[in-house]
């Protein structure tokens, strides 16, 4: 257990013939005990300055280990976002392209269709056009004669329409 100056203070020694002078000594003893207080108060305040510093570089460690989670909690974070925006475009890119091919599909089918709307429709003011004619020659035929003969004339006429009109169906 270490002296505290009380203890250096209440000291006394032994007294001999040849001793040391009393009052050397105690003037000696009184300045060890002053210096000896000095080294116990720096040493006090040394103690107490260590212990403030321990807690704040607990706290700047607990701080720092709180930085060090909060960063890596961040990261992952950002990673699974990021994962997520690459999956969720995929996505999209995915769904627009069905959606591309659903309308060129459906813009072909259309086309087929109307192409082959306007074939019949084609067809059909051909023919028109050939039975018209051949209504206009007949009653122009009627019209250029006279006479039972021209209804004969007429009958082979129809005929021959008749026949026109067979030949156009066998084309289309």
């Amino acid at each position: 257990m270490p002296l505290t100056p009380l203890d250096i203070h209440n000291k006394e020694f032994s007294r001999r013939i040849r001793g040391y002078d009393e009052d050397e000594v105690n003037e000696f003893l009184d300045q060890v005990i002053k210096d000896y207080e000095i080294v116990i108060r720096e040493n006090k305040e040394l103690h107490n300055q260590i212990l403030v510093v321990q807690e704040k570089l607990d706290h700047f460690a607990n701080i720092e280990e709180t930085l060090s989670k909060t960063i890596i909690v961040a990261q992952e974070a950002a990673d699974e976002v990021r994962n997520n925006a690459k999956k969720e475009a995929q996505l999209i890119v995915k769904e627009a392209e069905k959606n591309a091919d659903r309308i060129v599909n459906e813009s072909l089918a259309k086309s087929r269709k109307i192409a082959l709307e306007v074939e019949e429709l084609k067809k059909q003011a051909s023919i028109y056009r050939a039975r018209f004619r051949t209504l206009v020659e007949a009653q122009l035929d009627l019209l250029s004669q006279d006479g039972w003969e021209s209804l004969e004339d007429r009958d082979r006429h129809a005929d021959r329409h008749l026949d026109n009109e067979r030949e156009i169906k066998e084309i289309y």
